[in-house]
């Protein structure tokens, strides 16, 4: 791959700049402005991160999750770029290409969880199950509908995953202009494709990271390719997207623990405990790994002897700050140290793999696992998270299975139509237009998964009691 090709700072449509304009962006600038100016990025504020419809100031939404990854992202791309140009010393790396890196990895920050449905990634849980157990039995003109779509188009939604929704967001649903969506440069779109596979060439047994889930919709292959194409990718992930999985990765692992221990799910106590039986038996890691674990027991100390009402809470919060240094510096390591196999698009771990970190991640995901995601508080908001999807989908994805096919519909579907929005509607129909019948009804159905997924959790859960007559 070439980064002359991978920065591509063309969109799908070109903009014409008004004569005497003034404006100094780069095209990349003009991204960051178009994303946050976005009612699809405002909506994050009111998604879930971890824990649904929290009510503290402290925990983490979509929308503060995404601006940490959007710094990290850009404090990562100022360190591999230096990297590139002072140690790997790449003359096809220019150094202009630092500050271009750096504009795109901070837009896709703000941009890779904005497709993500209501109610965290159980929303994708929850849209995928439905899809799998309803699709056999829901007809269209006495037919399956299983059987009527192609196996591409079936496996979609068997697969459903917000980041590949992000791309059909960000490249159709936002309809401001026409419908190119927000009309992101090409780099940008290339870099928030983490799997550069269809939903039919998903291989989790692959060994390669890129393989695990699917990175594009049936409706988006024509968009896929032409990015595919232009920024020279043919089937590998963008080398940025490495970065931006690592920017994710240190946010929300680190991020986990601070809300855990904010909310008193874990003590710090627990948390010295837990990272110490995690110790690493390869002796490459082990001490890294204890001046890390020594380090939080260090703040703890000195937090002690400033009298701090909250010494506990105090050292966590600090040592996360430092953890977070840790893990970028390391992930700044893992780039450069694989940069051959990452520009040949033949590296198939993340960043942090094979490096003093890889324990550390480890140990941290597996402890937010244990005192955070199986605690009762969310096992009980997932089940009625799961009630809320489950209805939603029932009673719209009926109402969308004859609409605009010149059927008759009840009174009831066609008021449930009514509700959804009339842009993700008229997206629909700029690219139902000429298209044969069946997927004509593959498009309805991803009407109803755009609207659901551009709920924010607090509307799917007034529209979910709205529509059961509950106050």
């Amino acid at each position: 791959m070439e980064w002359n090709k991978l920065l591509c700072s063309q969109r799908f449509r070109g903009i014409r700049a008004a004569a005497g304009s003034g404006d100094l962006r780069t095209e990349f600038e003009k991204d960051y402005h178009r994303i946050i100016n976005s009612a699809s990025f405002r909506r994050l504020q009111d998604k879930t991160q971890v824990f649904p419809l929290d009510k503290s100031d402290f925990i983490r939404t979509r929308l503060t999750h995404s601006l940490e990854v959007s710094s990290f992202g850009k404090s990562l791309g100022q360190n591999i770029s230096e990297k590139i140009l002072r140690t790997v010393q790449d003359d096809s790396f220019l150094p202009e290409y630092k500050a271009y890196i750096c504009d795109i990895l901070q837009c896709a920050g703000l941009l890779h969880d904005i497709g993500n449905p209501p109610f965290g990634h159980f929303g994708e849980t929850a849209i995928r199950q439905w899809f799998r157990e309803n699709l056999p039995r829901l007809e269209f003109e006495g037919t399956p509908i299983e059987k009527i779509l192609s196996p591409q188009m079936r496996e979609d939604f068997y697969h459903f995953e917000g980041n590949t929704q992000a791309l059909r967001l960000v490249t159709k649903l936002h309809f401001l202009v026409d419908e190119h969506g927000m009309n992101l440069t090409k780099a940008l779109l290339g870099t928030i494709i983490k799997y550069p596979v269809s939903s039919l060439e998903i291989n989790k047994n692959s060994g390669n990271i890129k393989d695990k889930k699917m990175g594009y919709y049936y409706a988006e292959r024509e968009i896929f390719k032409d990015l595919q194409n232009t920024l020279g990718t043919e089937g590998c992930r963008h080398p940025l997207t490495f970065i931006l999985e690592a920017a994710d990765d240190i946010a929300y692992k680190t991020a986990d623990i601070e809300d855990a221990c904010k909310k008193g799910c874990i003590s710090y106590e627990q948390l010295v405990r837990e990272m110490k039986s995690r110790r690493p038996k390869a002796s490459a890691d082990v001490s890294e790994y204890d001046r890390i674990v020594d380090n939080l027991e260090r703040r703890y100390q000195k937090a002690l002897q400033r009298n701090l009402s909250s010494p506990e809470l105090n050292a966590i919060q600090n040592w996360i700050i430092f953890l977070q240094g840790k893990l970028i510096a390391a992930a700044t390591y893992g780039f450069t140290r694989n940069y051959e196999s990452i520009m040949a698009g033949t590296c198939k771990s993340d960043l942090f793999a094979g490096t003093y970190a890889q324990p550390v991640m480890e140990a941290l995901g597996e402890i937010a696992f244990q005192y955070v995601f199986c605690r009762e508080p969310i096992l009980k908001l997932e089940i009625a998270a799961e009630t809320i999807f489950r209805f939603l989908l029932d009673r719209f994805v009926d109402a969308a299975i004859y609409y605009d096919t010149g059927h008759g519909q009840s009174a009831v579907q066609e008021k449930l139509m009514a509700l959804i929005s009339d842009n993700y509607k008229g997206i629909y129909h700029i690219y139902a237009k000429d298209r044969d019948s069946t997927e004509k009804l593959y498009l309805r159905l991803l009407l109803v998964t755009d609207f659901i997924c551009g709920m924010t959790d607090s509307f799917a859960k007034s529209l979910y009691q709205e529509l059961n007559g509950i106050h």
